[in-house]
């Protein structure tokens, strides 16, 4: 299909990224591929943590030059063609409440918001029954299992809990060491006796941080709710998990892709697009980072990215052990993003919001995403951890077949049948090796965590993943590009 091949080429996946690799015909001369230039600041990664800095120490009078890998600004915030030449949200999708730098950032780019389709029940399918449920009761948007009440007393147990991690510092949680010793998995074991608590738990695992509970540390769980707030309004697990309320509440008019493109288009020519970071070398100058056709000379560099990725970069001197290891230590999640495009929302009629959750299949959530005026039906299902791995490799077609599978099995034999599918595969994608953000299991965050924002030298850590509050969300992103703005801006 051309729009396969038109989604490759924007970045998405298992052909090697525009940028990295031009044909014969293409290829720029000698010169071009070295051509120097100086800033005061160089930020690699035009995501919004990257774009926020840049921006800010701008405004503080800097210059700065801004590389980035893609054709393209967002980072994982991506608008997924749909083969119309209309767009859906391929990557980062959401915003709600306290989720205030973003939304400032939102609003300074003249891009509207507008409320998640939230009416009607949510479908739960468990053990091969189909079920219904309001999303407006005392459980929002926890599905009345028959171990509810198992899981609202390890809830409570976590609430507990999440009030003595430190937002932004959870290392230093009193009892840090214990919680970091074990997995998610582990606790909700030891603090559940029902199936139907475990499945949900693990299910909150898997649609937050598209990991198993497995896989991730418990401390890092703690501090992902914990930071799901603001300064003046402590993070929960309920803000994570809802929509009404909660992170999924609202969505962006036209797609979130367009406040970093405006953002980009407002720095001007900084942004150099194609130019992925091969090296960064430190000496008694500052830094000269090197990329596909350009080298810059800086003080200062910030690298704005995931710290799985930032470690593909070649830095010399070696980076303290402290970073480098961290960098092995926080592998990003396993998903993609199922979509299917139908002429009307029709779940809507047969009174379903478009959501539901499902302990088998390639899909195990899913949202409406149609637009407001509900012109057009669009689905969008989350392939999350083993769901996606297990089709890795698996051709188009075969991926195709699972999506729709789990579609009609949630929402009827309508859902099997649409005008158009797309898929987004994050996992696959070579400037970001999976989403939506990068987790730490067991033991890394107590070892290693401080060197997350640490500085080293003249060079600087930004991304989702260093932020206080909402890390792993847009609005950390943003949070972070202010903040290591403010902390280049002071060093220099």
């Amino acid at each position: 299909m051309t729009r396969v091949s038109r989604r490759r080429l924007l970045g998405t996946g298992a052909l090697t990224a525009a940028g990295a690799v031009v044909s014969a015909s293409a290829a720029p001369s000698a010169a071009a591929r070295t051509a120097p230039a100086t800033a005061d600041v160089v930020i690699v990664g035009a995501g919004l943590s990257g774009l926020t800095a840049a921006r800010d120490l701008v405004a503080a009078g800097r210059s700065v030059i801004v590389l980035e890998a893609r054709d393209r600004p967002g980072g994982r915030v991506y608008g997924l063609p749909l083969g119309d030449g209309t767009t859906t949200e391929g990557g980062a999708e959401f915003i709600g409440p306290t989720q205030d730098r973003i939304t400032a950032l939102t609003r300074d780019m003249g891009v509207e918001t507008f409320k998640t389709y939230n009416t009607g029940k949510n479908v739960y399918y468990r053990n091969g029954t189909r079920s219904l449920y309001e999303t407006d009761g005392i459980l929002g948007a926890v599905p009345p299992d028959w171990g509810v009440i198992d899981l609202q007393i390890a809830l409570f147990k976590l609430g507990d809990m999440i009030k003595d991690v430190p937002v932004g510092e959870p290392w230093k949680a009193p009892k840090a060491e214990e919680w970091d010793a074990q997995t998610f998995y582990t606790w909700s074991r030891s603090n559940s006796l029902s199936s139907g608590a475990r499945f949900l738990m693990d299910a909150f695992a898997s649609s937050t941080l598209s990991m198993r509970s497995q896989e991730v540390s418990l401390l890092y769980l703690l501090h992902y709710a914990a930071a799901a707030g603001n300064e003046s309004t402590p993070g929960t697990i309920d803000r994570l998990i809802n929509t009404k309320d909660g992170a999924q509440e609202s969505r962006f008019a036209g797609g979130p892709e367009q406040v970093p493109i405006r953002l980009a288009a407002s720095l001007g020519d900084i942004v150099r697009y194609n130019a992925p970071v091969r090296s960064i070398v430190t000496g008694s100058g500052g830094v000269t980072v090197n990329a596909d056709g350009i080298t810059v000379s800086a003080e200062r560099v910030v690298v704005a990215m995931s710290p799985a990725i930032a470690g593909r970069i070649d830095y010399s001197p070696a980076l303290p052990a402290s970073r480098a290891q961290l960098t092995q230590r926080y592998p990003m999640g396993s998903i993609a993003k199922f979509i299917g495009v139908y002429d009307t929302p029709f779940w809507r009629a047969d009174g379903l919001t478009g959501q539901s959750i499902a302990d088998s299949g390639a899909i195990d959530a899913t949202f409406d995403n149609s637009p407001p005026d509900g012109s057009r039906g669009i689905l969008m299902g989350f392939m999350n951890q083993a769901n996606i791995r297990k089709l890795d490799g698996a051709p188009e077609s075969e991926v195709r077949a699972a999506g729709l599978d789990s579609f009609r099995k949630l929402f009827g034999d309508k859902a099997a049948a649409p005008r158009a599918t797309a898929i987004q595969r994050w996992d696959n994608e070579t400037w970001s090796g999976g989403g939506p953000t990068g987790i730490a299991p067991p033991g890394a965050l107590t070892a290693f965590g401080p060197a997350l924002r640490a500085p080293c030298g003249p060079i600087h850590w930004a991304g989702t993943e260093t932020s206080d509050y909402w890390t792993g969300y847009m609005d950390g992103a943003v949070r972070s590009g202010e903040r290591v703005a403010k902390e280049v801006h002071a060093a220099l």
